[in-house]
């Protein structure tokens, strides 16, 4: 597996982080944890599958991959390649007219969201095109051409802030009177810009600092301490949701480095 990253023009940057190109000459399988904004797919060649509860779905070419609360396994046909869009935490929002959480846990095709419907040209065009610059060139166009002068909700975006430093673990009525909103209020807003609620979001935010602190050699006894957690067992719990294993498999497991 291959990948090159790209990085938006200036009028996207606000709401796109960067593009990869992930190219796959030979089937692999990609063992993807919970990020905190979602994706934009482009299948340009090839077939990718998902194993999800012991059964296996082929995605379409076109999807937007919704926040998700733990891994999932990715496989990839050979002579695969995907384009993706990966969006800024709440990035997407000005794009997608439906609620983000309804996105959640799930790879919905693109041409089922309203705004969206008219993809077919574009996977011709994309075929097209020459390289894979010019490729990024004419999403960027497709992009353009629907955002329409919408900016991201920054109350949102602050919140996403403050959760960050807080390194996920802060109360969530606390935050929202920090914001000065009803914690009601602040809650259905969240949801529909950033695709889960306030609670999940940190939920993710803390696992992957969790992961970050094991990576840099700390210990597990120490990492669950710093989370939050006052027994190993409710950690290994949540560690294993978060990944699909235990702490111990996972820093063991090449697939996640």
């Amino acid at each position: 597996m291959t990948i090159e990253t790209y990085f938006p023009t200036p009028e996207l940057s606000p709401f796109i982080q960067s593009y990869k190109v992930i190219e796959t000459p030979a089937e692999v399988v990609n063992h993807v944890l919970p990020e905190t904004s979602p994706v934009m797919v482009f299948r340009l060649s090839g077939q990718v599958s998902v194993n999800h509860n012991g059964g296996t779905n082929v995605l379409e070419p076109f999807v937007v991959s919704g926040l998700r609360k733990s891994g999932r396994a990715m496989q990839y046909h050979s002579g695969t390649i995907n384009i993706l869009v990966v969006f800024r935490e709440g990035g997407i929002a000005p794009f997608i007219r439906e609620p983000l959480h309804e996105l959640s846990d799930t790879s919905i095709a693109m041409n089922c969201l309203d705004g969206f419907r008219d993809t077919g040209l574009l996977e011709e065009q994309l075929a097209e095109q020459p390289s894979h610059l010019a490729r990024i060139a004419l999403i960027e166009r497709f992009l353009l051409s629907r955002v329409s002068g919408r900016t991201p909700d920054n109350m949102v975006l602050v919140a996403i802030q403050k959760i960050h430093n807080a390194g996920g673990q802060l109360r969530i009525r606390e935050l929202a009177a920090s914001l000065h909103v009803s914690q009601d209020a602040f809650e259905k807003r969240f949801r529909r810009v950033a695709g889960l609620s306030a609670k999940q979001f940190a939920y993710i935010v803390k696992m992957k600092s969790v992961i970050e602190k094991g990576r840099s050699g700390q210990t597990l006894a120490q990492i669950a301490l710093d989370a939050g957690y006052f027994d190993q067992p409710h950690f290994n719990k949540d560690f294993k949701l978060f990944t699909g294993l235990t702490p111990t498999e996972f820093f063991k497991s090449p697939v996640f480095w």
